[in-house]
């Protein structure tokens, strides 16, 4: 039999193929096939379908209604359909597609009486109870010797199990239950065995995949690892009599025919819609060379690239002379947070960046934190004492008896009159201090450590966050004020809520980082070597940090530290955000002033609504490149915004930054969208009506199996069969020379591969070219946008730019 070494390779190129999955307390949005990203698309999703059953495009339904609808230019889908040899109308191949549908797989509806289904119950109990997070009152025994260990333990105890096979007697080793369990199969069958065991629950094999290479507080003190998984589960199939043979299939001719077929359609798709958006952007370009300079603005308010963010931005620009930016929502800090009131600390930076700091809110005394002290204590207390009454079998009954009418009247208020009651508990809550109050960051270093993180920055780290800041956002001016908005969002009743918060900040809040870069920047020594490095930032500039509700679109400041000097500034700061809130609440709700932000607020507050907000349903673009480019356009919330200005940046480096970054990140949030919208029953979560969360870590449908992955049905569709956000990969546009973006990809063979294999689009609009688009094909060639229907990268104009 094969080696110890042997199976660890494979196991771990196995799980190249499941998606990691993040608790969804801190919801991260990624691509679900990421480990299938070297190949392109269309092989990723046949190969997925293969492994998972997931469906890979969106149904003829889907692009007869964005064709009837008008989002499909019917020109360009003429010109997909005959490059792949098509000739019909676009009906009678939209029903040939639906034939092709139907010719495939079947879904496979899991028969609950198979093994294979009993191995699955029996499996999944165990994981819920050992990865549970706090939740479950009695947790599974002996966690902290390991999955595998405290499984092995309690086998035996199991009546579900039948004690034939090797659970009878399992090693101790999960490597050896591994290798008995596989005696009959050959080393080359190692793979394919590895990957159909792990794609059978790939939500809980996707939570252990990441939570094992996090690291985190859970981890430590209750580890699990995917040979330990593994074992435990062929272990059962072996005591089941579960044959584990890798299968063998592919899909029909018909099948595949439907698919190339619905490729050419959403490529048709992705096409009109990037070519407004190219055209637009590129029209906007021409403008800048002949736009009048303005002055000093009244104030500057960064917020993050996020999609949302474009709606306000707007809106706070048409009140007043302010201008507002695009930065990733983590402001560049990659920092591991703990707030005053949390148990632990999180990460709040992408997944693709590491945590390299610390930071903690550390109370300053008063009597803010007396006051949040004492109410944080009583609703502790009193939270506790329900819960138990609620679940203790000696008092549960007698609980209900003395307190069912107070629970009907206020669970009936909740339900039919939300806004009050948020008015009441807001009351209550202004009357209890926030915690950034009476706490301060622990920012400055301290020369000690949190577990391996340093807590604080340096002063030379501070100067370089401050300056990568401004650089990657191209400026040479500042206003008196300067805001670092992050964003998070306000709902009831949600186990989805920290998917409403920050992409950039893995699911949390961003209004920590805010406050971080804000006291970095106000900083004497920071400043002075700043200004050292060319940023002219005047004496009388102040940053301030805040926070976007992104439901309620309220604009909180923390302004504790501004002086009086600035005190005009701020309340007139505050009118303008006020009035812009307004606006902004009308275009997402259809009410008008006050009504718009009432409805939003209801929204927020109501325990049975189910899309409080839409989030970043709609997302298809990011426009990289200077807010004149954007600043008249109304890109109706679908577009990621991120500041740039190719003539501060000649050697790239802010270009590489965002590209390798926050690029990388709005596609993994892109596919998430896309995926969730095609195929919700493999790779979303379903209907937030019957989701059950089990652990504090996920949600199941029903009452037990495997996790879900994704997002809600209620965040991506309008109704039952009609999408609200539209599936179509990311279509990246750059303002900046065409070959200084080849010289960024050439080194990062990363991205090429994304583009190369088609899991996103990137079109540069040249301001040294006369402002002409360029899109890129593959291997670093580039078609003029104009010519692309007639020109392909095997002719002559894939190489224009080099001969232009």
């Amino acid at each position: 039999m094969s080696t110890e070494h042997s199976i660890e390779d494979s196991i771990d190129k196995a799980a190249t193929t499941v998606g990691s999955v993040w608790p969804v307390h801190s919801f991260v949005t990624a691509n679900p096939l990421s480990g299938f990203e070297d190949v392109p698309f269309s092989e990723a999703v046949t190969q997925a379908a293969d492994l998972v059953g997931g469906r890979g495009y969106p149904t003829p339904e889907t692009f007869e209604a964005a064709l009837e609808g008008g989002q499909i230019d019917p020109a360009v889908l003429d010109a997909e359909l005959a490059e792949r040899g098509y000739e019909d109308d676009p009906d009678a191949l939209l029903e040939r597609m639906a034939a092709g549908d139907e010719s495939g797989p079947a879904d496979a509806e899991a028969d609950a009486d198979t093994d294979a289904a009993r191995v699955d119950r029996v499996l999944t109990k165990w994981l819920s109870a050992f990865l549970d997070e706090g939740q479950a009152h009695w947790p599974m025994p002996d966690r902290e010797d390991g999955f595998y260990s405290a499984f092995r333990s309690m086998a035996a105890y199991d009546g579900q199990i039948p004690d034939d096979g090797i659970v009878a007697d399992l090693p101790e080793s999960p490597v050896e239950a591994i290798e008995a369990a596989l005696a009959p199969y050959s080393e080359s069958q190692l793979v394919p065995i590895f990957e159909e065991q792990l794609a059978a629950l790939p939500g809980w094999t996707g939570f252990i995949k990441q939570r094992a290479a996090d690291g985190g507080e859970w981890q430590s003190a209750y580890p699990i690892s995917l040979d330990g998984y593994l074992a435990a589960r062929l272990a059962l199939l072996d005591a089941f009599g579960v044959d584990i043979a890798p299968s063998t299939g592919s899909k029909g001719d018909e099948a595949e025919a439907a698919d190339e077929l619905a490729e050419a359609f959403l490529s048709a798709w992705e096409a009109s819609y990037r070519d407004e958006l190219v055209d637009r952007v590129a029209a906007e370009s021409e403008a800048l060379d002949t736009s009048a300079t303005t002055g000093r603005p009244e104030a500057q308010l960064v917020f993050c690239i996020d999609t949302r963010s474009e709606v306000i931005r707007r809106h706070i620009e048409a009140t007043g002379d302010y201008e507002t930016h695009g930065y990733a929502g983590f402001f560049g800090i990659p920092m591991e947070y703990r707030g005053y009131d949390a148990e632990v600390a999180v990460d709040a930076c992408p997944p693709i960046v590491d945590p390299q700091h610390r930071v903690s809110e550390v109370p300053t005394g008063g009597d803010a934190k007396a006051t949040h002290d004492r109410w944080s204590r009583f609703r502790e207390a009193a939270g506790e004492a329900i819960e138990a009454l609620k679940t203790n079998p000696a008092t549960a009954f007698g609980f209900v008896e003395s307190a069912g009418s107070g629970y009907g009247v206020a669970l009936a208020a909740r339900t039919l009159v939300p806004r009050r009651v948020a008015d009441l508990l807001g009351t209550a809550d202004d009357a209890v201090p926030d915690t950034h109050e009476f706490c301060d960051q622990v920012v400055h270093h301290q020369h000690s450590y949190a577990g391996d993180l340093p807590v604080g920055l340096t002063d030379d780290e501070k100067v370089e966050y401050a300056a990568n800041a401004f650089g990657l956002m191209g400026w040479d001016e500042f206003g008196r004020l300067v805001v670092f908005a992050g964003h998070a969002s306000e709902t009831a009743n949600n186990p989805y809520d920290s998917s409403l918060d920050c992409g950039a900040c893995a699911g949390n809040p961003g209004g920590p980082n805010a406050r971080v870069l804000a006291a970095i920047c106000n900083d004497e020594t920071v400043k002075s070597e700043l200004r050292d490095r060319g940023f002219d930032i005047p004496d009388d500039t102040v940053f301030v940090a805040g926070q976007h509700n992104t439901t309620t679109d309220e604009i909180e400041l923390y302004d504790g530290d501004v002086p009086e000097s600035h005190a005009d500034d701020l309340d007139r700061l505050r009118a303008d955000l006020a009035v812009a809130r307004e606006h902004a609440a009308a275009e997402r709700t259809g009410e008008e002033g006050s009504a718009a932000v009432s409805e939003a607020e209801r929204r927020a507050a109501d325990w049975a609504e189910t899309r409080p907000e839409w989030g970043l349903a709609g997302n298809a673009g990011f426009v990289i490149g200077p807010r004149e480019l954007t600043s008249d356009l109304d890109l109706d919330g679908r577009a990621f915004l991120h500041s740039y200005d190719h003539s501060t940046d000649p050697d790239g480096d802010a270009l590489e930054a965002i590209l390798t970054g926050p690029m990388v990140v709005t596609q993994w949030i892109n596919a998430q969208y896309y995926f969730s919208t095609v195929d919700n029953a493999v790779y979303g979560s379903g209907s937030k009506v019957t989701q059950n969360p089990v652990g504090n870590v996920g949600v199941y449908q029903g009452n037990g199996g495997d996790l879900m992955t994704g997002l809600p049905l209620q965040s991506l569709l309008a109704a039952d069969d009609t999408p609200y956000h539209q599936p179509l990969r990311l279509s990246t546009v750059i303002h900046a020379p065409v070959d200084r973006v080849t010289d960024v990809l050439a080194d990062h063979a990363e991205l090429t591969e994304l583009l190369d294999n088609d899991w996103l689009s990137l079109t540069v609009v040249d301001p040294t070219r006369d402002h002409r688009a360029f899109h890129y094909e593959e291997e670093l060639t580039w078609t003029p946008a104009s010519e692309r229907v007639e020109a392909r990268p095997e002719t002559p104009a894939a190489t224009a730019v080099a001969d232009d």
